[in-house]
């Protein structure tokens, strides 16, 4: 097989092909091992056995499951398991590093001591921002980190061509360049399956371009119906998908060959219903995954990473073997790498969790490459952060100052109120409504009216483009006073303001501006709260402790201007995604999202 036939070198390490004649030659005693793990329990993936035996270690992969007596020598390391079961590092089948906040290797020092030892992330996020040379930033970043940073090319850039401005757009030329790079594993979500289904030539260049790589698509299939759409899809080549949310989805992608993702992160939360199509049913498991899709730090903080989701699988009836399969050699054999990672078998690398208990499933112990990274909960080894380039840090590029004026909204006709269009929110739903109040006028201008919860809310293009700007007015998030302001406003990424005047929102739009990106709360022209992302409006590369800590400041700021919604800044940062019904804001206009058209504010 030649290198990117199918398989790309191995993230920096020995890939397999490399060190074939010194693995055989240490699983035989004939090179002693680096490494022999004794006493423990291992959990074989590949039977669903849990069976008492050595692992021995040499270049970082495991040569031998079994009595490794013969592999010691005098330099041998050896670690005495007794009372541990030994399981793979856990996968992370589907996830945005940058819905954590921090950088790739902030992530890795967060998660590697929950047990997640891969993850194939979709830089989706930053590719929105800084195009091609922003993934490629991302990717350089995972390749000399314990954690193995796999990457799926971003496919959909921006996510709704025509009715937003992104900082970059992916054609199939950027996707054939990426192919040529041994971390990009795959295409990331093909959430454009309207174009998948319709016959869109470029989408289907790009799955052609992907496949003809020997890489895999993966996908994104966001509507219930599965009798004729989704076998449509699935005949494109699509492999899999993280966007069922009933146990009739996860059953209808498995059913027809696709491996189903599971989700649990911090916002959508799919395990309780996904997993009944295995509990209830007793089909077939090797088709699913569990994934997290995005997490932020607070959620990596209290409950973990690809550990909860595994916890939550059990918690909901799963069998713990199962479980574990669907976090490291279902995954594996996904994304075709099972013969590199994914189980404790011979020639795999040795990546290797001890746990006391199966089912409350804590790693005491993190090993990755035979080394141990993390124990009892804490890093254990330094990484080493990386410098960024200045195009990455200077992304808010608004070619002037924000003013007040700016946000005006203007009505010379001889009404004293008017009837307007309201983007209404719903805690915990992704949809919005498609609602509309009647607000006064005063001085031939329409404002933000508190009483009735209608606060108003504008996207600014910020990636140095036309300077747009797509005014509007929000319901649902209980705003008394002051403003708030993003640039993690999905998919594009402009920035994002919502308030209850306009001297506020000119103000919070501006500290942003002046940062360099990220989440502000403001109030009569003072910061409340501030989380600064400078790395593309999106990332810190501060730890993922203190970057939370901002956070929650801010989650506080927001109650003080009066919304009592959890989270809400999840919530405002999906208001310019225009693909998700009913009504949505870019920085060109309002947009019924039912309809795929822009509507007037003014009805």
């Amino acid at each position: 097989m030649k290198r990117g036939d199918n398989m790309p070198r191995f993230l920096g390490r020995n890939a397999l092909y490399e060190v074939t004649r010194d693995l055989t030659l240490a699983a035989q005693g004939k090179l002693k091992a680096d490494t022999v793990i004794k006493g423990g329990l291992v959990v074989n993936v590949f039977t669903k056995e849990i069976l008492p035996a050595d692992v021995a270690i040499y270049k970082g992969r495991i040569v031998l499951v079994g009595n490794a007596d013969h592999t010691i020598g005098p330099n041998t390391k050896v670690i005495d398991a007794s009372g541990f079961y030994l399981t793979p590092g856990l996968l992370d089948g589907h996830m945005h590093v940058e819905s954590s906040m921090v950088t790739v290797t902030q992530f890795a020092r967060a998660v590697l001591p929950c047990g997640t030892t891969t993850i194939f992330m979709d830089p989706h996020e930053i590719a929105n921002v800084l195009g091609l040379r922003g993934v490629k930033l991302m990717v350089d970043e995972g390749k000399n980190l314990p954690l193995k940073v796999f990457a799926t090319m971003p496919s959909c850039v921006p996510s709704a061509p025509g009715f937003e401005d992104a900082g970059a757009i992916i054609t199939p030329r950027e996707i054939a360049e990426a192919m040529k790079w041994d971390e990009i594993i795959g295409l990331g979500e093909m959430m454009n399956f309207p174009g998948v289904l319709a016959g869109d030539e470029n989408v289907h260049e790009m799955l052609k371009i992907t496949m003809q790589s020997g890489k895999v698509v993966t996908g994104h299939y966001s509507i219930p119906e599965t009798e004729v759409g989704l076998q449509a899809y699935a005949a494109s080549g699509v492999a899999s998908c993280h966007e069922g949310t009933r146990k009739e989805d996860a059953l209808a992608r498995m059913r027809l060959g696709m491996y189903n993702k599971m989700r649990e992160g911090s916002a959508w939360q799919d395990i309780k219903a996904t997993i009944k199509s295995l509990t209830e049913t007793f089909v077939d498991d090797r088709r699913a995954l569990l994934v997290t899709d995005d997490t932020h730090p607070h959620t990596i903080l209290t409950v973990g990473h690809m550990n909860h989701v595994v916890k939550r699988a059990i918690e909901e009836g799963m069998n713990p073997v199962s479980a574990i399969q669907m976090a490291t050699i279902n995954t594996a054999e996904c994304f075709r790498v099972s013969h590199e990672i994914g189980a404790i078998a011979p020639g795999r690398c040795a990546d290797i969790l001890f746990l006391k208990d199966l089912a409350n499933f804590t790693p005491e112990v993190v090993m990755t490459d035979g080394n141990i990274v993390a124990q009892k909960g804490k890093l254990t080894v330094t990484l080493e952060a990386p410098q960024y380039p200045d195009w990455a840090l200077n992304s808010v590029r608004i070619k002037r100052e924000l003013s007040a004026n700016d946000f005006e909204v203007k009505y010379t006709g001889p009404e004293s109120q008017v009837t307007v269009r309201v983007i209404q929110v719903v805690e915990a739903r992704v949809n919005t409504f498609h609602k509309t109040a009647i607000l006064k006028v005063h001085d031939q201008r329409i404002n933000a009216d508190p009483s009735q919860d209608v606060a108003k809310v504008a996207v600014v293009e910020r990636h140095g483009g036309p300077g747009t700007m797509g005014i509007g007015f929000v319901g649902g998030f209980g705003l008394k006073r002051g403003a708030v302001a993003s640039t993690v406003a999905h998919d594009s990424h402009n920035l994002l303001i919502m308030g209850t005047n306009d001297a506020d929102m000119a103000f919070a739009g501006n500290v942003l501006r002046k940062c360099g990106g990220g989440m502000v709360a403001v109030c009569d022209g003072k910061v409340l709260a501030l989380v600064e992302l400078p790395i593309a409006g999106l990332m810190s590369d501060k730890p993922v402790e203190e970057v939370d800590a901002h956070v929650k400041a801010l989650d506080e700021a927001w109650r003080e201007l009066g919304c009592t919604m959890t989270s809400p800044f999840m919530t405002m940062a999906l208001l310019s995604l225009p693909v998700i019904p009913e009504l949505r804001i870019t920085n060109r206009g309002l947009v019924d999202t039912l309809n795929f058209k822009f509507v007037d504010l003014i009805v």
